[in-house]
């Protein structure tokens, strides 16, 4: 399991992520939760390695994460960044391909888990299409199936850690993404997802961080979490937090 403890990340002199602890616990969805600036991406960062901790320590299955060798942390840990770019025309299945690249699974094995991460993430019918070819949210949907790929079909002791992987995304592919990391992590995946929507946080999460200025000021149950008065003191929104009518996950209405 992915782990950080006391982790703190500086730039110059200025400390923008500081005194988070956090376990990503197989089964679950922790959802990161704050307003522009307030780390979420950087955090993101220093749990795939991405950025060294100034103090503190990130690791994986009880070792330092900068111990692992590549292809052994690549087998178990997956990042979708909020910016996937490619300049190259490739097909579709060869950008999903690419997360197999840490395995030696055989192509028929490779094309078999490419398909069903490709109809896992809604975008089976993309399939023989370049990629240069497809809209903004389409690539976002093939970088999410690649990133399952990587992992698939998720386990536990595997770690998914997603930075806005809605955010050029239609309601319905918002909803569908979603669901496609819930069923993820069903299988025994950790999953860590960045989202600025509180109502998908509430539906889809079973833990939610919320950070504001770097530092975390709240991490338990979206119930726990998203209430009227600790949200308007984040993020400066006077809500009103209902219980919702089918599912009973909170509802944030804007007041």
């Amino acid at each position: 399991m992915l782990r950080a403890h006391n982790l703190q990340i500086q730039r110059g002199r200025k400390t923008v992520l500081d005194e988070v602890t956090l376990q990503l616990e197989a089964g679950e969805v922790l959802g990161v939760l704050g307003p522009n600036g307030a780390g979420k991406s950087t955090l993101l960062g220093a749990l795939c390695g991405e950025l060294a901790a100034s103090a503190g320590e990130v690791s994986l299955d009880g070792k330092p994460l900068h111990d692992w060798a590549r292809s052994q942390r690549a087998q178990r840990l997956a990042v979708l960044p909020q910016v996937s770019t490619l300049d190259f025309a490739f097909r579709v299945e060869e950008v999903v391909g690419m997360g197999r690249l840490p395995y030696q699974s055989g192509r028929v094995r490779d094309k078999e888990i490419i398909a069903a991460a490709l109809t896992a993430a809604d975008a089976g019918h993309l399939s023989g299409r370049s990629y240069l070819a497809l809209s903004g949210g389409e690539r976002q949907r093939v970088h999410l199936a690649r990133v399952l790929a990587q992992l698939w079909p998720g386990q536990a002791g595997q770690t998914l850690l997603l930075d806005e992987p809605t955010s050029m995304l239609d309601p319905l592919h918002q909803h569908t993404t979603l669901q496609a990391v819930r069923e993820f992590a069903d299988r025994g995946a950790a999953v860590l997802v960045i989202l600025h929507d509180l109502n998908l946080a509430a539906r889809y999460c079973n833990r939610i961080l919320l950070l504001e200025n770097g530092r975390p000021v709240a991490l338990d149950t979206p119930q726990q979490v998203l209430r009227p008065d600790t949200l308007q003191a984040v993020f400066g929104l006077k809500v009103l937090v209902q219980p919702h009518p089918e599912r009973g996950h909170p509802l944030i209405i804007a007041r």
